[in-house]
């Protein structure tokens, strides 16, 4: 087996273990249950005008239920740094919470101190609760408001940290609908020297119709096109699409690309049924996995 091979095998074999993402609200918490293992880690919404407090309480319930919950925590929603130390502590205490995933908030000013993920860094408070892993998001088709190299100086600060507090620090990208901007993005880190583990976001089976609606809510851009051909070649918006093609580019890519990427994260846009449906089919084997993808990508290219 070559190299190139091994590390094929190596991100078809990290599928089957891959995060998925639940509401705040913590209703969907049977659903996942009939459809995805225990202990596998399972990230929490953060909406704007969420309550913090519910936040915690899906926290509890998927710990209970055998998961490993890792809240987002939206910085600008933080209306205090009282507030924020609560919702560590209460997360800590509560759900024994040792991840979290940071993000800056959908909200234009920010409810408190914290404008941005720099700004819960530079509390302590993450040190302060044993928070042990943090996970920043990376947005291979460009960030909402940073240029390129504004974005990558972020995430070297980040490492900057990790390396200082011990903590561990992980990036978990935005869906893309095809392999190129996600393996571009990679390659940027690296001659940044950003030695990050990076977990690649999929977007779960879902219509084009539905998948369009969050890539644009999301700011998902140049491979939009990917999905237009889905279309195209389906000639309806009623066929389900899944990551395939996605998953298959970065297997096919060159090792050094992809020696980076440390797990997979699903976001569940068609539901969790379908997306652990998918993921069950990946369990078959990778050989099942790439043919199906094979097919796939071949109608993409030839609609």
């Amino acid at each position: 087996m070559t190299v190139s091979d091994e590390l094929s095998h190596r991100l078809a074999a990290l599928l089957p273990s891959a995060s998925v993402e639940i509401s705040s609200r913590g209703h969907q918490i049977a659903e996942l249950r009939d459809h995805f293992a225990a202990g596998v880690d399972v990230t929490i919404t953060f909406l704007p005008g969420d309550n913090y407090h519910h936040n915690v309480e899906t926290a509890a319930a998927l710990r209970r239920a055998g998961y490993n919950p890792v809240p987002h925590v939206a910085a600008r929603e933080m209306a205090s740094r009282e507030a924020l130390d609560d919702f560590l502590a209460r997360a800590r205490g509560d759900a024994a919470v040792s991840r979290v995933v940071l993000i800056a908030g959908d909200v234009a000013a920010a409810k408190g101190p914290f404008k941005s993920t720099r700004d819960v860094c530079s509390s302590g408070l993450l040190e302060a609760h044993g928070i042990a892993s943090v996970s920043l998001a990376g947005h291979p088709e460009g960030h909402p408001y940073l240029e390129l190299p504004e974005a990558l100086n972020a995430l070297k600060a980040w490492w900057d940290w990790g390396q200082r507090t011990g903590a561990r620090v992980d990036i978990v990208t935005q869906f893309c609908f095809e392999s190129t901007p996600i393996l571009q993005w990679i390659g940027a880190l690296d001659r940044a020297g950003i030695d990050l583990p990076i977990i690649i976001g999929l977007a779960g089976p879902a219509t084009p119709a539905t998948l369009t609606k969050f890539a644009l809510r999301c700011g998902i851009g140049n491979s939009m096109r990917a999905l237009r051909a889905q279309i195209g070649r389906f000639g309806r918006l009623l066929t389900d699409t899944g990551p395939d093609d996605v998953v298959k580019g970065l297997r096919l890519a060159p090792a050094q690309a992809t020696a980076p990427i440390a797990g997979f994260h699903l976001f569940p846009f068609g539901g969790l049924r379908k997306a652990g449906a998918w993921l069950r089919d990946t369990e078959h084997g990778p050989r099942q996995h790439v043919e199906r993808a094979a097919v796939s990508h071949a109608g993409l290219q030839n609609p």
